[in-house]
């Protein structure tokens, strides 16, 4: 498996023109965007666009959903592999190492951006006026990029880059919107995954059930789980769980003749302060104290 630490033999392996600048270069693809057809990581992030009529793109393992006009987002040392491809029409490729991006705010911004983490069928999907906007900051960025670079390059190529980015997440809150219609809302479907687990006695064999379990066993990546719910719900997926297990937890504290420590470690807690703790934090009250106003 290829790592590429420059891009200038990133440039070369793939048969793209020598980068104007070794830490921050774009690409533009003419109806054919291929990177080798061979598995690879590298030191950057990327950022592309790609309007695929046939073809597989693999990120870390799996495959990117590109039905359509779509955006894609890796981090660096992720794994990568793009298979065939052909486009429908022209599209673009950019790469940003970390170092560029030292003592810009974006060096910070860029990791708050969760889909650098999607990873499995959840490309940004772009109506043709969103693409016209993602071209039209495109082409600023080319400008600067091909213009001879001075000490204001940089700042301009990262202040459209900047604002690329944050068009995705508005962008990414819509598709949200727009496929949970499609799909039926995700708090159901991940609520019908918790009992599931705990109807198969998950909780007692492989503990509390984690995001990730969940996100897998929906198809889709944890974080893009995290962002859905937090978009349909106000909640993330965590505290969705959190929530399940307490209403769990005040049924068997009104039902049944358990001890608060049983209950606890039934309900796949292995620490019964941090049961405690959680159920002080929803409930308003410590379990203890809930189960003795009902005795009471």
């Amino acid at each position: 498996m290829k790592h590429y630490k420059n891009l200038s033999e990133l440039h070369r392996d793939n048969g793209f023109t020598p980068p104007e600048n070794p830490l921050f270069s774009i690409y533009q693809c003419k109806h054919d965007c291929q990177m080798g057809d061979r598995e690879f990581t590298s030191d950057f992030y990327m950022i592309g666009f790609k309007k695929v009529k046939a073809g597989n793109i693999l990120y870390g393992r799996t495959k990117y959903d590109h039905e359509s006009g779509s955006m894609m987002f890796f981090r660096p040392r992720q794994l990568i592999e793009m298979k065939n491809l052909h486009l429908e029409e022209d599209g673009f490729l950019i790469y940003v190492h970390d170092d560029y991006l030292n003592g810009h705010l974006l060096h910070d911004e860029i990791k708050k951006y969760r889909y650098f983490d999607y990873e499995t069928n959840e490309a940004l999907h772009l109506s043709p006026k969103e693409e016209q906007t993602v071209w039209d900051l495109y082409h600023k960025i080319e400008s600067e990029y091909a213009n001879n670079q001075d000490e204001y390059s940089r700042e301009i190529m990262l202040a459209n880059l900047d604002t690329m980015l944050k068009y995705a997440q508005r962008f990414y809150k819509r598709q949200f919107l727009n496929r949970a219609v499609i799909a039926g809302k995700t708090i159901t479907r991940f609520t019908n995954e918790i009992d599931k687990y705990v109807a198969g006695g998950l909780l007692g064999q492989k503990g509390l059930p984690t995001v990730h379990y969940i996100a897998d066993r929906l198809n889709i990546s944890a974080g893009y789980l995290t962002d859905l719910l937090k978009q349909e719900s106000g909640k993330t997926a965590l505290e969705h769980i959190h929530i399940y297990l307490i209403a769990e937890a005040k049924n068997k504290l009104i039902g049944e003749d358990q001890s608060v420590s049983e209950i606890a470690y039934a309900l796949g807690f292995e620490n019964l302060s941090y049961f405690s703790r959680l159920f002080k934090k929803e409930v308003g009250m410590s379990p203890n104290v809930f189960k003795k106003q009902l005795i009471a």
